[in-house]
């Protein structure tokens, strides 16, 4: 397991340290980019701009009913990111014998 990264706070991210485990098995310089890849999705996740302003609001004034038709960025990326991984998976970690868990499976915690 990668566990997450709480160097910098709260913040979802995962550790990028290459485990003893997986030395023979991939390169580190692909699961590296992995891990720095997942953590760029989810930076972009939890970044606050206007349309998460928007959201906000729209939420607030539609008694947060707004959800029930339509998908909030974080939804979205999190979508993104399982699509990331499912690929990474069938290219990179299923023909070497590893499997990538998403996080959002593991409450967000490990990969």
């Amino acid at each position: 397991f990668v566990q997450r990264d709480y160097s910098d706070g709260t913040t979802c991210q995962f550790q990028t340290k290459f485990p003893p485990e997986l030395e023979s098995r991939i390169e580190r310089q692909l699961f590296e980019e992995t891990v720095k890849t997942l953590n760029g999705f989810y930076a972009e996740a939890e970044k606050i701009g206007g349309s998460s302003y928007l959201e906000g609001c729209l939420a607030c004034a539609t008694a947060y009913f707004i959800f029930l038709c339509m998908e909030t960025h974080y939804e979205k990326v999190l979508k993104k990111i399982s699509k990331y991984i499912q690929e990474q998976n069938e290219k990179i970690y299923a023909p070497r014998g590893l499997l990538l868990t998403d996080p959002l499976e593991r409450g967000m915690r490990v990969v």
